[in-house]
């Protein structure tokens, strides 16, 4: 996303304001960042929430956050992809825009290709913090991963879990799954691993 940092920057302080530039150009870009006062400043700034709220309404998706200077930061913001899993928060918001009559054509057809391809439920299971059948009969066999996995926070569960979910391809998930078992043994959690592997 670094790679990112050079790509065209938007300021806005309102989500009409936000609104309206993503109505004319959410089809002709493929991304953006939006810059922000910080909170520090006491300058105007668009909260977090409506920041999203009016992206999703044109199939668009936030992702990585840079801080620009000491007053400043900018969060990137691009079409969502067709296969990106639906979280439980972003469908709560695309209810409400439904019922507040603010949903556009380009979000309601991100919506219907994610229902078609199975990436609107795909997350459902990681909100709710089901474990897999694979990942528990992973983390059963190293002694002390199971417990260890209960005492992480939901947070940590539910990164990870949506981590592996997301594998593109079986090896792939199957790697994923005896890193997450084989760190959980051991205490580590998400963000204190190393790196995960692709």
């Amino acid at each position: 996303m670094v790679a990112h940092r050079d790509r065209e920057r938007v300021h806005f302080e309102t989500g009409t304001q936000w609104r309206g530039w993503l109505d004319e150009h959410h089809e002709s870009t493929d991304g953006v960042w939006l810059v922000s006062w910080k909170t520090a400043t006491g300058k105007p700034r668009m909260s977090y929430e409506d920041s999203v709220v009016e992206a999703l309404a044109v199939g668009w998706v936030d992702s990585m956050g840079l801080t620009i200077d000491e007053e400043r930061s900018m969060l990137w913001f691009a079409r969502r992809k067709p296969t990106s899993g639906w979280s439980r928060p972003n469908k709560q918001r695309v209810e409400r825009l439904e019922a507040e009559g603010r949903m556009g054509p380009a979000g309601r057809r991100a919506i219907e290709v994610a229902k078609a391809n199975g990436a609107w439920t795909l997350l459902d299971d990681v909100e709710d913090l089901v474990v897999p059948d694979d990942l528990a009969a992973a983390l059963a066999a190293l002694p002390g991963a199971a417990e260890q996995w209960e005492a992480f926070p939901p947070s940590a569960r539910r990164a990870i879990l949506g981590w592996i979910v997301q594998a593109r391809t079986a090896p792939t998930r199957a790697r994923r799954v005896t890193e997450a078992a084989e760190k959980a043994a051991v205490g580590q959690r998400a963000n204190q691993w190393p790196r995960a592997s692709t």
